[in-house]
């Protein structure tokens, strides 16, 4: 009975989480540590809990209430969960678990004081530490009280601190039991935390101790402010003292109380150099037998450190493996591919596959290495200019870490062979002509290559199907690393900066570009946009289509449409759409992510929308308007360049290179397109296969795969055996990814960098953030996170954290754009130029720091962003 119901610390390890809970099989792991010294004791294991639960009914009946109850409902969880904690309280602990309890406390010192302390299953977890959301009681003394304090352990499982946290991580309150560590009381000096990297840096090569005097308590519950120690390599390298004023102390008779502390003391510190770097060392040795960094609690007493907890820091984002010790720099794909969102296993591992520079994955998002590019001059200056013009706070990053000196090492620019040090380093390749033939050459040969696709592929299944993949991977890659593709684009790139540069220049003008090149031709995004509202046009004159829409629940409308007046014509003209479009969606870089054609239920409000928000002709008007618009700021441009100085060579220069940006900058979104469709043929391919996998019963569900790598769902394929513990791992995984926010620029210290705006040209108050389309404008604000729930009227500015070019067909009913994400030349700014939307990007946390509905004021061609009210 005792075994079954008692475990003493130095009995348990990792392999007992489940009866012991995350805080003990933390503990009992920490005693086994060479060196480590914890507390003795002994926990009360979650059989116990399970045992005595499970002889009140009532407690399964708030469950199954609370499970049904909204994590926002806090009324209801307030209630139920109070229910449920006096329920238990109220519980008579069973007189073999009190015999066992009284037995352990003999073994350990009947007379001794305690520390009682919840150890929940969903504890100190390696994704969700749930630090803080049970209970622990310190110095309690005597057999009657130590049962009492259990009883609260088991029934702090439900404050409503606990509860909540449960509810929005996911977590099934049902699934999670409590155990209890009863520890001997140790009575310090000193006490506080140990993180073994930087808990707000993420770097892991710094540690922070937090200290103050006596227990943990005085911490931990915010009543005094502790020194605060940072050291990096064995070295106290910062040190903030502060005046510790008050202090928790244990009390002779049991419990704890609040003292002054003598004012001689208070600024005193309270570890010295010596045992702080002591601390790491040991924090460090704990670092390494859990594999994670941690979030240690220490305490200081007669003879030496103790440590009473230790469990993994959540907070941190991940370092992609780099495979040696070396440092290394690595900059987010995610950020300029506007979507920063954890992409699935397989997405993952399709990018790495396909894309034309090695990808290092971390926290379920993409980085690119540029250490090599920022360790030789050349390369670094070039590099540093393009992410300045495309998006300054990733510049601001990278120029953090090369400020340090010392990160990134230098070292001379390459010599191409036979050259030698005094030869010229050439010229670069000679531009191409100003010529709308090489677009179109350039379409042609990408509809040419999916055409291919499409053919080869029709009746390839299993193994064969993976093996013509991997050949198809390199022909994709070709068509991206086209250099004539890549001179079209950066032909356009160079044009806008150009004319931003010299218009800016010669008259002053900010962002002239964004003017000159509305309704450029070409753009697929653009198009497609404009498209949708033709779509609309064929809707709008059939009312009870347009009512069916509005009761659209799930993605089988398509099928319903032609029993209604018009929906024949409805469906088809969505369906068209679809032809053409159906392969993207929001995140659409994840190949697993539902396309239009899978969900198309997604379009269907910015379809409302623009039936309600726009008359017939629409998409015609808008892009003549933008044409003309385009001209006009053409011709002005023009002609006040000529009344310059050397004017007339001026204005020739100009208008060769509107002509140029005119030519090219379209065909800046179709490269993507490309990706997208093919990708959409990689797909269903794939999608056939894994349901041939499911009808072969080797997977219970086709989206199973989705969780795999390219290279493990091929080897599933082969042997039709499947690891279904790894896809359970990988689903929990990705889940977790949720909760992690990528930074622009990541070092392999785990130091985290997003870069600063240093500007003081702003208003107070106002929000920061890059200029990409030019114009003032005012309106409500719209906070949309999922474009399938927007509701937009005429002259809302749209906030969201990034937009793709799947965002694009709600350009065209708003007024102005905020993004959280996104640069210069990101496709969110290239189709707001194209449209005249005036639009700031890289605006901090804009989805939170603007409400829903408040007036707002978008400066795209400053760059920033004022709340009305």
């Amino acid at each position: 009975m005792t075994e079954q119901y008692l475990l003493d610390l130095r009995e348990i390890d990792a392999t007992r989480a489940v009866a012991v809970g995350g805080k003990a099989a933390h503990l009992g792991e920490l005693s086994r540590i060479e060196g480590i010294r914890v507390p003795d004791g002994f926990c009360v294991t979650t059989d116990a809990y399970r045992r005595v639960v499970a002889g009140v009914p009532s407690v399964e009946e708030h469950l199954e209430r609370l499970s049904r109850t909204h994590p926002d409902d806090q009324e209801a969880i307030r209630t139920l969960s109070a229910r449920i904690r006096r329920t238990i309280e109220a519980i008579t602990v069973p007189d073999d678990l009190t015999a066992a309890v009284t037995a352990a406390l003999v073994r350990h010192g009947e007379q001794a004081a305690y520390a009682v302390r919840s150890s929940a299953t969903a504890e100190d977890l390696p994704t969700a530490s749930f630090a803080g959301q049970q209970d622990t009681y310190l110095n309690v003394m005597g057999q009657a009280a130590i049962l009492q304090h259990i009883s609260r352990c088991w029934a702090s499982l439900f404050t409503e601190r606990a509860v909540t946290y449960r509810q929005r991580n996911g977590v099934d309150h049902r699934t999670v039991l409590m155990a209890v560590v009863v520890q001997r009381m140790v009575v310090p000096h000193a006490s506080g935390i140990l993180f073994t990297a930087d808990p707000v840096t993420g770097n892991r090569r710094i540690s922070t101790v937090d200290a103050g005097f006596g227990l943990g308590e005085a911490l931990v519950s915010g009543l005094v402010n502790p020194d605060v120690h940072r050291v990096r390599d064995g070295e106290v390298v910062a040190r903030t003292i502060a005046a510790k004023e008050r202090a928790v102390r244990a009390l002779p008779s049991g419990g704890t109380r609040q003292e002054p502390v003598d004012p001689r003391r208070q600024t005193q510190p309270a570890l010295t150099d010596a045992q702080v770097v002591e601390l790491v060392r040991t924090g460090r040795r704990i670092e390494a037998h859990f594999g994670h960094p941690q979030d240690i609690e220490w305490c200081l007493a007669d003879d030496g450190f103790r440590i009473v907890q230790s469990r993994p820091i959540t907070t941190l984002y991940p370092v992609p493996r780099a495979g040696d010790q070396d440092n290394h720099v690595y900059v987010s794909v995610g950020h300029q591919q506007m979507m920063t969102d954890p992409m699935k296993q397989l997405g993952i591992s399709m990018w790495q596959l396909t894309a034309m520079a090695p990808m290092h994955e971390a926290g379920g998002r993409l980085f690119v290495d540029a250490t090599r590019a920022l360790a030789s001059p050349t390369s670094r200056a070039r590099l540093l200019d393009v992410a300045g013009r495309s998006d300054p706070l990733v510049r601001d990053a990278l120029e953090t870490v090369l400020g340090r000196g010392d990160f990134v090492p230098s070292i001379p620019d390459a010599r191409p062979p036979g050259r030698s040090a005094g030869q010229s380093a050439g010229t670069a390749p000679a531009p191409i002509p100003t010529d709308s033939a090489l677009v179109t050459q350039l379409i042609e040969r990408n509809e040419a290559s999916v055409a291919g696709l499409e053919r080869g592929i029709r009746d390839k299944t299993g193994p064969a199907l993976f093996d013509f993949l991997l050949e198809d991977f390199e022909e994709h890659k070709r068509i991206l690393g086209d250099p004539l593709s890549m001179q079209a684009i950066m032909a356009g790139m160079e044009s806008t900066w150009w004319l931003n540069d010299k218009l800016g220049e010669w008259l002053g003008e900010k962002n002239a570009a964004d003017s000159l090149t509305l309704s450029a031709p070409g753009n697929i995004t653009s198009q497609m946009g404009l498209e949708l509202l033709d779509v609309a046009d064929v809707i709008r004159p059939h009312p009870k289509v347009v009512a069916h829409l509005r009761t659209v629940q799930d993605d089988d409308f398509l099928d319903e449409l032609p029993e209604l007046p018009g929906g024949a014509e409805a469906r088809d003209a969505i369906e068209t759409y679809l032809d053409r479009y159906g392969m993207r969606c929001a995140g659409e870089i994840d190949i697993t992510r539902p396309r239009w054609s899978e969900r198309p239920g997604t379009l269907v409000p910015a379809i409302l929308d623009n039936v309600r928000n726009f008359e017939p002709g629409a998409a015609k008007r808008r892009f003549e308007q933008g044409l003309h618009e385009a001209r006009q700021k053409e011709h002005d441009v023009l002609s006040r360049l000529r009344q310059l100085p050397d004017g007339d060579r001026k204005a020739d220069e100009t208008k060769r290179m509107i002509d140029r940006v005119r030519t090219f900058i379209g065909y800046r979104e179709y490269p993507k397109y490309g990706i997208v469709r093919r990708y959409f043929v990689y797909k269903r391919a794939l999608l056939g296969e894994a349901d041939r996998l499911v009808r072969a019963g080797v997977l219970p569900d086709r989206e199973d795969v989705f969780h795999l790598t390219f290279d493990e769902f091929r080897e599933v394929a082969r042997t039709h055996r499947v690891d279904h513990g790894l896809v359970r791992q990988r689903k929990e995984a990705f889940r977790s990814y949720h909760a992690l926010t990528p930074p622009r620029v990541l070092t392999s210290d785990g130091e985290m960098l997003d870069g600063t705006y240093r500007r003081d040209d702003v208003p107070a108050g106002a929000l920061i953030g890059l200029a990409v389309s030019a114009g003032t404008v005012e309106g409500r604000a719209r906070v949309v996170l999922d474009m399938a729930h927007a509701d937009l009227e005429a002259g809302d500015i749209l906030v969201t954290p990034y937009t793709d070019p799947s965002w694009s067909p709600l350009f065209v009913g708003i007024a102005g754009l905020v993004t959280e994400v996104g640069g210069l030349m990101t496709h969110g700014a290239v189709i707001a130029r194209e449209y005249g939307l005036p639009a700031v990007v890289g605006v901090d946390r804009a989805t939170r720091r603007i409400r829903d509905g408040q007036r707002v004021r978008v400066h795209g061609s400053d760059g920033y962003v004022e709340i009305l009210d």
